[in-house]
């Protein structure tokens, strides 16, 4: 029976929820609220990450970045009937651009707005008559192809110049959209010229792209734009060039669609079932996935996802969705969860090994012992108060120090077992020892031999925590203060009890004081073998 009870690991569910607890109460502090608690283990694993282009890698804010004029138009010109042919009323993105641009620029107004149709996906365009330096005209703003159709004839002498145009703007990852006059009378418009919107990518988006590339994750875009304008945007952010169209993928049979996922940068004019199925071929390639999305056809990608991330415009469907939801707009607390959920995963991967290792300890102590000296090491009594002892002592790892990894974490079972397996060995050496000396060294009656053990395995517990809480040598980092606090306080404490011996056998000062040295010395040798077995073993 007592060795049932020291094997059983009833602080599993107590530590488990406040490590976890405690990883989604850091992230809140930092603009990432946690939906599925679980994620948090599951974001260490996270080896790809998929991101939308508009307003998760870029500013969703159109700018006016260039412009090209024809037919003796000036680039006043061409702004001042652009801005006439726009309306602050509708918060159409590209009239706000374009009104934004005109104020900047500080140009004097020129005419009157009379008349204005709003942009419609059917037309491509939108239209306004207005009186223009004291001439009725018909301004079209819109698409390229849709204006130039408009134009007519007139339109021919220009085309290849306007094509060329068009694709220098989308090589630099710039929209063009064309404007064209009529005045009134005429049949055909007029094309003035084009204007160059872009959405700039965050400030901080190539910089956060960097560190999750440095922490191992490799990234990809998956947006609706076009290739060219998907391909620069990508390439500013440092993701890569190699963009490919959804449409490819489409086409593709299942073994060839896993090798143009794995082999690209990211995906341009895809569907919300195309980010499906872009995460299901990921996952079944080995990799774990997050994904951004902002939408109520982003939810399926989204809950499919190990690290499903709603940013924060997102749909209520898409938030409901996630596993996460960030508060802030842009990726920076995208990297706050991967670091906080690699800090957590090794608080879990420390009270495993902390775990295993005490069940080895205690599990071959007590049979050994048992067959030495035909008795019961340690008592019922004996049994709880050491189970308190750690107890207190392992779930204070939700609040220790640690440091994030460079890589991706995953669990290696067979390596942390084996590796567990052998610290184990070394304690129940040292412990052998000391109960070697109790019995015909200092030649102790059976009760004080309990006690003695007893405050071993209590001393070992506290030395044992600080030793495998760090996968270097334990004084490659420092324990949070709470932690060094509670393990201080329980060797004391259990210190006095073995001294006044209400509750155990009492045991001399310096007995107690030896033991304590012995095994302070003991676990430091057992710190240089740990050492070296986590670096074999690639336990980090």
């Amino acid at each position: 029976m007592t060795l049932l009870i020291g094997a059983i690991p009833v602080a599993l569910p107590a530590v488990l929820t406040i490590v976890q607890a405690a990883g989604a109460l850091t992230l809140s502090k930092r603009g990432v609220l946690v939906a599925k608690v679980d994620s948090i283990e599951d974001a260490a694993s996270i080896d790809t990450f998929c991101f939308d282009k508009t307003g998760t890698i870029t500013q969703n804010r159109l700018t006016l970045t260039d412009s090209r004029t024809f037919d003796g138009t000036s680039e006043d010109d061409l702004l001042s009937l652009a801005a006439l042919a726009s309306s602050a009323s509708g918060m159409d993105a590209i009239d706000m651009a374009i009104l934004d641009a005109f104020g900047r620029r500080g140009l004097p107004g020129r005419g009157d707005q009379l008349a204005y149709v709003p942009f419609s996906p059917e037309s491509k365009r939108t239209e306004a008559d207005v009186v223009f330096d004291g001439q009725p005209v018909r301004i079209i703003k819109g698409a390229v192809q849709t204006v130039l159709a408009l134009c007519g004839d007139r339109a021919t002498p220009l085309r290849a110049c306007v094509e060329q145009a068009v694709q220098g703007f989308s090589d630099r990852g710039i929209r063009a959209i064309a404007v064209a006059t009529r005045p009134e009378g005429a049949e055909d418009h007029r094309l003035r010229g084009l204007l160059g919107l872009s959405d700039p990518p965050r400030d901080d988006s190539a910089g956060i792209i960097a560190d999750l590339n440095a922490l191992g994750i490799t990234t990809k875009m998956i947006t609706g734009d076009s290739v060219a304008i998907a391909r620069e945007v990508a390439g500013q952010v440092g993701i890569g060039d190699k963009i490919l169209g959804a449409s490819r993928l489409r086409a593709a049979d299942p073994e060839a669609q896993a090798q143009l996922i794995a082999d690209s940068d990211g995906f341009t004019e895809v569907f919300p079932e195309d980010k499906y199925r872009i995460v299901r071929l990921l996952q079944g390639g080995g990799h774990l996935v997050g994904m951004t999305g902002d939408g109520v056809n982003d939810a399926p990608a989204l809950k499919q996802a190990e690290l499903g991330t709603a940013v924060s415009e997102a749909t209520d469907i898409a938030k409901a969705s996630a596993s996460i939801i960030l508060t802030q707009p842009g990726l920076s607390a995208i990297k706050e969860a991967i670091v906080v959920s690699r800090m957590t995963y090794q608080r879990m991967l420390t009270w495993v090994i902390n775990k295993i290792v005490k069940v080895v300890e205690v599990a071959l102590l007590h049979v050994i012992s048992f067959f030495w000296l035909q008795q019961g090491l340690i008592s019922l009594l004996g049994m709880s108060l050491l189970i308190l002892a750690n107890d207190f002592a392992t779930m204070s790892i939700a609040t220790d120090s640690v440091k994030s990894t460079s890589s991706p974490n995953f669990w290696q079972t067979r390596s942390v077992t084996l590796a567990s397996l052998l610290i184990g060995l070394l304690f129940v050496v040292a412990d052998l020892t000391i109960l070697g000396v109790g019995v015909y060294a200092f030649k102790l009656p059976f009760p004080q031999v309990q006690t003695l053990m007893l405050l071993t395995l209590v001393f070992n517990s506290q030395f044992r925590l600080l030793l495998v809480r760090e996968r270097n040598h334990w004084y490659s980092s420092a324990p949070s203060r709470f932690l060094l606090t509670v393990c201080i306080v329980t060797i004391a404490a259990f210190a006095l009890l073995g001294l006044v011996g209400d509750l155990t056998a009492a045991l001399t000062w310096w007995q107690i004081a030896a033991t304590l040295g012995f095994t302070m010395a003991a676990a430091l040798l057992i710190d240089a073998v740990k050492y070296r077995v986590f670096r074999a073993m690639h336990i980090g």
